[in-house]
């Protein structure tokens, strides 16, 4: 309970009636020390229900509630004194957090400040100590501090009124390599983290004003001596109740390193592209229009490259077969890939090409692509028909080969696919075989016919059917069919019958 003088002093009773409804705290002092009174926020501040839980004097006060800075020093004598008070000596406010004895874990933030309150000649009276509830205020910083101290984004924060950086949070010092040191206590041009920016001069400008910066590009140089290229940007806040700017950072080394390397990529594939000896295109998968193409695509169609990107293959006509366009570009949009893509090339001078395509889709800035590579095979062709040829010619009269030459040179000619499917020799009647045996010797068909006592209409008659049975259409074809099949004439003929018997 308030002392009773102080309740029945008409001028206090009136200052009671003040201040009782104020949110802050007010405890009315003597100058003796003593509590005097209380107002219902110091109350409710302190968890008290009765001015005399307060304490009997501000000694008591201290002990009871156990009083100590931010930095967890306790609040001795001099710290909160009403003799300071009366010199002069405790005009600032000062924080302190307040523990209740008995409940160390239930603290708040109060600040503390004091008014000497004098009678008419000026001597002091009383004095009054106001008390502010910071506990939420300061349980925000708390909060800003650690997420601000354990946010892994580089940031750190400049005070305004002298722009000297005051804050700086491990994202920055594991960014840069800094320590803590080299950047506390500096100034905004000491450690310039505005560097080689393209806006630095409105940059400071702002910071001067405490304005929002907005993003810029800028280099920082590193203990080492090196830079490191980040985004840097500003904004105001408020910090211990002090206008301050805090800057975020951004790197942008791993995007320089990203964009050097695909820039190199880019750079070897241009320059495998246009010096690759195999003729190769680019065509955008929508339309399939050229948008680049190499030194052997030029040469193998006959067309330049200024007559050809942005048209397509329908507009040059290279392919001359339409139906086979259509099925490669089919696939490309539903499959994606084409190997060994049977080609019939139309060059500019008219001239045909056979070629073999193989094409993937591929992406070049973010646009669906296909690259194209086309083999010419025309001379390659021209020499298969060539060799098939020249063995049909060398075993039409093949009497002379043994019979595994005869086997290698069949193979040969028909390459990976074997011998023909078809009829076999047991297919032949008699007749049709003798026939065929003597046709293998080199007789016409006059010969023949004098051979077999047969008229030459009998003797051609054998030679459609044997023809149909067999699937060729000349003699020369007949006979490599025979050679294929061991029959080189009646003479060897009657020889393996004689060594079967």
């Amino acid at each position: 309970m308030a002392n009773p003088k102080t309740e029945t002093d008409p001028d206090r009773r009136q200052l009671h009636q003040l201040i009782s409804g104020l949110r802050d705290g007010v405890i009315l002092l003597g100058l003796d020390q003593r509590v005097l009174w209380a107002n219902d926020a110091a109350l409710t501040m302190h968890g008290a229900e009765r001015i005399e839980d307060l304490g009997c004097d501000v000694d008591d006060y201290r002990k009871r509630f156990r009083l100590t800075y931010r930095n967890k020093h306790p609040v001795r004598g001099t710290g909160l004194s009403i003799e300071g008070v009366l010199a002069g000596e405790q005009s600032e406010p000062i924080v302190v957090e307040v523990r209740v004895d008995g409940t160390p874990d239930q603290s708040r933030v109060h600040a503390l400040r004091f008014q000497v309150i004098t009678k008419d000649d000026g001597e002091p009276d009383f004095v009054v100590l106001i008390v502010e509830d910071e506990t939420a205020r300061y349980d925000a910083e708390d909060r800003f501090e650690s997420a601000f101290n354990a946010n892994p984004a580089p940031a750190m924060i400049c005070r305004i009124a002298d722009q000297r950086h005051v804050r700086v949070n491990r994202g920055f010092l594991d960014m840069t390599g800094f320590s803590k040191d080299d950047v506390i206590g500096r100034t905004a041009t000491e450690f310039d983290v505005l560097a080689g920016s393209r806006g630095r001069d409105e940059a400071l400008e702002r910071l001067h004003e405490g304005r929002t910066i907005s993003q810029n590009e800028a280099d920082l140089t590193l203990p080492d001596g090196s830079t490191k290229c980040v985004i840097v940007a500003g904004q105001r806040i408020e910090l211990n109740d002090e206008p301050c700017m805090l800057f975020t950072f951004a790197d942008l080394e791993p995007r320089r390193r990203a964009e050097k390397s695909l820039r190199q990529s880019e750079e070897r594939f241009s320059k495998a592209f246009k010096l690759s000896p195999v003729a190769s295109a680019i065509s955008r998968l929508d339309g399939f229009r050229y948008v680049e193409v190499n030194a052997a695509f030029e040469d193998l169609t006959g067309y330049g490259s200024e007559s050809v990107i942005g048209r397509s293959a329908p507009d040059l006509k290279l392919w001359t077969d339409p139906a086979a366009r259509s099925a490669f570009e089919a696939a490309m949009t539903d499959v994606g890939s084409v190997r060994s893509f049977a080609l019939e090339l139309r060059r500019a001078d008219g001239s045909q090409a056979d070629c073999l395509l193989s094409a993937e889709r591929i992406e070049i800035d973010d646009v669906p692509c296909v690259l194209s590579v086309i083999s010419d095979v025309t001379d390659l062709k021209r020499t298969e028909v060539e060799l098939v040829e020249a063995i049909d010619a060398v075993m039409t009269d093949a009497t002379w080969f043994s019979q595994k030459i005869v086997e290698r040179l069949a193979i040969a000619r028909h390459g990976s696919k074997g011998l023909e499917t078809g009829a076999g020799l047991e297919a032949l009647s008699g007749r049709e075989r003798e026939v065929l045996e003597l046709v293998c010797e080199g007789m016409t068909d006059a010969e023949i016919s004098s051979t077999l006592n047969l008229s030459r209409h009998t003797v051609r008659n054998h030679l459609g059917s044997l023809y149909r049975k067999i699937r060729v259409a000349r003699r020369s074809a007949a006979v490599v069919w025979a050679r294929e099949r061991g029959l080189t004439g009646r003479t060897a003929s009657k020889q393996g019958k004689k060594r079967q018997k």
